[in-house]
């Protein structure tokens, strides 16, 4: 009988939030966040217009419209952050994040980077990286192990 080598938990989580992400409804990157603590995911969430809100692909995209890169004023956009969704959800169900890891498809940004330190994740597993030195210059200070999942 042939076997075949399970996946390590981080590629494990790392493959939901990708499966997450499938749910995003924003036009130019698709993010997948999932946040677990014991082996046991407590909340996930997707990048995307708020509840009640239209999505970008009814709208249209106003950071393309603009011609807003990648990285920069995170203000004009519709939607919220994967991250951000996610830490959303914990506190909606009254669910502490704390000592808790992020497996997400993208490294947060500053913003998402500030929520998660404030909410006391103690580890970030990323898959993609993204040009923002103040979310690593954050999280090493506060001292939160974060790497890229080499897959």
């Amino acid at each position: 009988m042939e076997t075949t080598e399970r996946p390590s938990w981080d590629e494990y989580f790392m493959s939901i939030a990708e499966l997450v992400a499938q749910r995003s409804t924003c036009l130019r990157r698709q993010v997948g966040a999932v946040l677990v603590r014991d082996k046991r995911i407590i909340t996930t969430g997707y990048n995307g217009a708020p509840s009640r809100i239209s999505h970008c692909s009814a709208v249209g995209c106003l950071r393309h419209d603009k011609g807003i890169p990648s990285g920069e004023r995170h203000e004009l956009c519709r939607g919220l952050h994967a991250e951000q969704n996610a830490i959303i959800q914990a506190a909606m169900h009254g669910v502490s994040l704390e000592g808790s890891t992020l497996y997400c498809t993208n490294q947060p940004c500053s913003i998402c980077s500030k929520m998660l330190i404030n909410a006391r994740v103690v580890d970030i597993i990323y898959k993609e990286g993204y040009s923002d030195k103040l979310a690593v210059e954050m999280l090493s200070e506060a001292e939160i192990p974060f790497h890229q999942l080499s897959c």
